[in-house]
């Protein structure tokens, strides 16, 4: 009889998954290794569960030849290098779905804690008084509840709340029109609209450099007076001196908060505010919660020992070393050309087509299309998107995505690729091929066409094609200390509007972008970050 193949749990995941585990594997609970027990063992394991305390890196992969897989308990993944599991073919996954009910449930808790007072009573009974008109609260019956954020977590509270009666806005510039109707959310597309017709708001987005903060003193400044506030999704969406502000002066009612600034949080004065509830990061802290967690994760480690799909697998599955070779300059440029779109424009997508043409056409061009939706949805989503979850994540917010290959060249291009983003308004069209050197570069963009190796940081300026904006434009970045490595300018007639890309050294401000814009002839500044 062959044996069984080995997986070690160094970190503690619910009994329900260790079960599972050894229906079909041999199974080693080690919760007390120490490391260099730990690295002296791994010869033995075809799998490894962890959480966010052991370190899976160069050194312990070095010491596990037969390592082809590593569960994260959990959504991530900084102990994990993820690089160096990629080029030895050891696949990672994690859990990113799995508390998706506790903390939308917990929302919904600190919603209807707010709204009757609850916390608030109860240390008032305990305390040995007793006065019910004290406690007067308000119903969510016909109540507007704004939802910021219409992913998996917003949409499973607009479900709930639709069956409490209130009238369920929402406002999420990257989730289709289809989305809002399938969860009955009647869609708002500014956050200021949002914000001026709820009674209740609740936020449910990722933390990114778009989100953190989003709800400031000019927010709080458009919103109804005696509004309640919830925020179990990221610290710091809500900043919390804006947040204390709104509390004080009587125009927020309450609010309900599980995440905070800074975690562990202590001596913050919203605590000192009577009708502030908190928790202490509790989104997840459910028995069913955790059983999934753990389920999940022996789930996934059973499929990739199995050779299955593995949906939530986070690096970059594993190809022939020459299909690779060939792939990579390909993969890694239709990642970058992804995650321009969303940079430049708000529009909720509605279909992606990817044209192949010529030689890069005659390939496999699979994980090439997924690296495009990768780097599509990752200025949005951030790190819950990954190869396996790309498309998943797409069909989710309602884009459509095809490929196409034609294998005859493209006008006098032996390789190109060229991406059609349409919207409900118009279509944004994007273009890159490989250069002499085999680095991606963009080759169209919104109907211009440029030559430009896309960096890390870059600037998009429409003009007029007129004389001496370019000038303009330059001593405008001079003032600000931006320093240029390249500029491309595109255009389609003269006289007209132009096209100007520019790789830059840094990281542009939005008070520098907002001068540039105050220049001549100056129509629109955007900065992108790779």
């Amino acid at each position: 009889m062959e044996n069984k193949r080995k997986v070690i749990i160094t970190e503690k995941v619910d009994d329900e998954a260790i079960k599972l585990l050894e229906k079909h594997l041999d199974v080693d609970v080690c919760l007390d290794i120490t490391r260099e027990e730990l690295l002296e063992r791994m010869h033995q394991y075809d799998a490894i569960i962890v959480r966010s305390a052991t370190k899976i890196n160069e050194e312990l992969m070095e010491k596990a030849p037969n390592l082809k897989v590593v569960g994260r308990a959990g959504n991530g993944t900084d102990n994990i290098d993820l690089p160096e599991a990629t080029k030895r073919g050891i696949i990672v996954a994690n859990t990113p779905a799995s508390n998706t009910m506790s903390a939308a449930e917990l929302a919904i808790g600190l919603l209807m804690a707010q709204s009757r007072n609850i916390v608030g009573a109860n240390n008032y009974i305990k305390s040995g008084k007793w006065e019910r008109n004290r406690f007067k609260g308000v119903e969510l019956y016909t109540k507007t509840l704004g939802i910021i954020g219409l992913g998996r977590i917003g949409s499973l509270v607009a479900t709930r709340m639709n069956a409490f009666g209130m009238k369920v806005i929402a406002y999420d510039p990257y989730i289709s029109d289809e989305r809002f109707k399938r969860f009955n959310v009647e869609k708002k597309n500014t956050l200021k609209e949002l914000i001026e017709e709820s009674d209740f708001i609740t936020v449910h987005t990722p933390k990114t450099k778009e989100t953190y903060g989003m709800i400031g003193e000019q927010e709080i400044e458009w919103m109804k007076p005696g509004v309640r506030l919830v925020n179990d999704a990221r610290g710091g969406i809500i900043n919390e001196k804006a947040l204390l502000k709104g509390i004080q002066s009587g125009k927020i009612a309450s609010a309900g908060l599980d995440v905070h600034e800074e975690e562990p949080s202590f001596n913050n004065p919203l605590f000192e505010c009577d009708n502030v509830i908190v928790t202490p990061h509790i989104g997840a802290s459910t028995i069913e919660a955790q059983i999934n967690v753990g389920v999940t994760v022996a789930e996934q480690v059973i499929n990739a020992l199995n050779g299955e799909i593995v949906p939530n697998a986070v690096n970059l599955p594993t190809m022939h070393r020459d299909e690779l070779a060939v792939m990579k300059p390909y993969i890694e440029m239709m990642e970058k050309l992804g995650k321009i779109y969303y940079q430049l424009r708000h529009d909720p997508i509605e279909h992606v087509s990817i044209e192949y043409w010529g030689s890069v056409a005659k390939q496999d061009t699979e994980m090439s299309t997924i690296a495009f939706v990768k780097g599509l949805l990752q200025p949005v989503v951030e790190d819950k998107v990954n190869y396996i979850n790309a498309k998943l994540l797409a069909e989710q917010r309602g884009i459509g995505i095809e490929q196409r290959k034609i294998k005859e060249n493209y006008n006098g291009y032996t390789d190109y690729i060229e991406v059609k983003i349409k919207t409900k308004e118009d279509t944004f069209v994007i273009a890159g091929n490989l250069s002499s050197k085999r680095e991606g570069r963009i080759v169209k963009i919104e109907g211009y066409e440029v030559d430009v190796n896309p960096t890390k940081h870059m600037l998009f300026v429409q003009n007029m094609d007129v004389p001496g904006v370019i000038g303009h434009i330059g001593m405008g970045l001079g003032e600000e200390k931006i320093n240029v490595g390249t500029m491309q300018v595109g255009r389609n007639a003269v006289g007209k509007k132009a096209l100007m890309v520019l790789t830059i050294d840094d990281e542009v401000s939005n008070e520098s972008l907002e001068k540039l814009m105050q220049k001549e002839n100056v129509l629109c500044a955007k900065y992108v970050r790779l």
